[in-house]
């Protein structure tokens, strides 16, 4: 009965929120789990639970499996706008369960914290988890990414349901061989695009062979870390591909699998990884090649992931970069464009920014191409302008502001194309201020 009157009470809650106009993130659950931290157990799933876990990538993968799936005419529950701790994943299951636990749904596919996959799926039976990337990230919070990456390492040696790897970053495709008893895992690559290089070009992580300490060979690297590697010893990351990606084509925004072409709506090496990933899932579920191939041609993620938008005529692309690999993927795109070009780079140290900005000095901030005027804004915007300054940009050419406002009437002071680069707490107020240009 306790849980029957949680579930009443949250509901009536979500009711008088929705009233107001309000969305309520993760309140719902928070209260809910305060009340009773066993609750997930209470609840009566009987379809598929699908989870996206990564430090990059996440909330693109996960709207993205949830998009072919709507597409697909099945019922999806999906903690879409993200909340992506147990207190938001709790939240979105209150909002579509019936007042006795019930979930009414084809699939469930959640977004999840890399630190509380563990915490989540102990009480919640985990059908397909799909691990996209490890980056340092947040380690004032996080810590070192080996503490995670052994987390669920330690979650997975008793998980025999599907696991979906990147096998082209070494600190996931490592994962594959925490339960050898797992006969479900399945391999996802890219082949090499026409951006990749020989040497690596930023901050990456897992340089050496997790089991027997070798350090690993690559013949290519797409982006930090992530490549085509082996262990020269033991032969780590020559695992069998059950999807991969090849006739990469950022100017014209296709690839193939296999022999099926598909047409996305991003440029970005970062992006075909997800997809890649989603089609992996996709062949799980018998999901059929022309329904992914609709879905992904019409996917689009409107909240600051590799947004572009027209501001007043102005072609204009944000981003969200909350640690230097991701900063790094959008000054990769930034760089890959010949034209002329202006940058917004907003900067916060919020809690759930981390406090720790010292991560802005593992950013590629050389040979910037065809830019012409950079201007940071957020709490730290002076310490992200002698980032700048410090790569060789030039000095005159960087307009620090500490007031959002000021920095975004500057920025749109010239019809010059924009590039918007935000971390966490910054992204969306930036896109509010943006956003009254047009």
């Amino acid at each position: 009965m306790k849980n029957f009157f949680i579930i009443l009470i949250m509901k009536l809650l979500h009711l008088a929120l929705k009233i107001c106009g309000k969305n309520g993130g993760n309140i719902l659950g928070k209260i809910a789990y305060d009340w009773n931290p066993k609750i997930f157990n209470y609840f009566k799933i009987d379809c598929p639970i699908i989870a996206v876990t990564a430090t990059n990538g996440k909330t693109m993968t996960n709207n993205a499996i949830a998009h072919i799936f709507k597409t697909a005419n099945k019922k999806v529950i999906s903690n879409t706008e993200g909340n992506n701790m147990e207190t938001g994943i709790l939240s979105t299951i209150l909002k579509c369960c019936t007042l006795t636990g019930k979930i009414k749904a084809d699939y469930l596919v959640f977004e999840v914290d890399e630190g509380y996959v563990p915490v989540i799926f102990k009480d919640l039976k985990l059908d397909t988890l799909v691990i996209l990337d490890f980056f340092r990230d947040q380690l004032d919070r996080n810590g070192e990414v080996e503490s995670l990456i052994l987390k669920i390492d330690n979650f997975l040696k008793t998980y025999t349901g599907n696991l979906v790897l990147n096998n082209d970053d070494p600190n996931v495709a490592r994962l594959g061989k925490a339960n050898p008893n797992n006969k479900n895992v399945k391999y996802f690559s890219v082949e090499r695009y026409d951006f990749a290089t020989d040497t690596i070009k930023e901050a990456g992580e897992g340089k050496y062979c997790p089991f027997c300490s070798t350090q690993l060979k690559y013949e290519y690297y797409q982006y930090s870390h992530i490549g085509k590697f082996k262990c020269p010893k033991c032969d780590f990351g020559n695992n069998k591909i059950t999807t991969l990606a090849t006739n990469i084509d950022l100017k014209n925004r296709t690839f193939k699998v296999e022999d099926t072409l598909y047409n996305i709506r991003f440029n970005s090496i970062y992006n075909i990884y997800n997809f890649t990933a989603c089609i992996c899932v996709s062949s799980i579920y018998n999901i059929e090649t022309s329904i992914v191939q609709k879905a992904l041609s019409s996917f689009i993620l409107n909240n600051g992931r590799l947004e572009e938008v027209e501001i007043n005529g102005t072609p204009t692309i944000i981003n969200l970069a909350k640690n230097p690999t991701g900063a790094n993927v959008s000054l990769r795109i930034l760089n890959e464009d010949d034209d002329e070009k202006e940058l917004l780079f907003v900067l916060n140290d919020n809690i759930a920014d981390g406090f720790d900005v010292s991560w802005i000095w593992d950013i590629n901030f050389d040979k910037l191409n065809n830019v012409s005027r950079i201007v940071t804004s957020g709490k730290r915007a002076y310490d992200i302008a002698i980032r700048i300054k410090t790569s060789g940009f030039d000095a005159s050419k960087i307009e620090p502001y500490l007031s959002l406002e000021e920095a975004v009437n500057s920025f749109y002071s010239t019809d010059v194309k924009k590039y918007v680069i935000a971390n966490y707490t910054s992204l969306q107020p930036t896109r509010k201020e943006i956003f009254k240009h047009k």
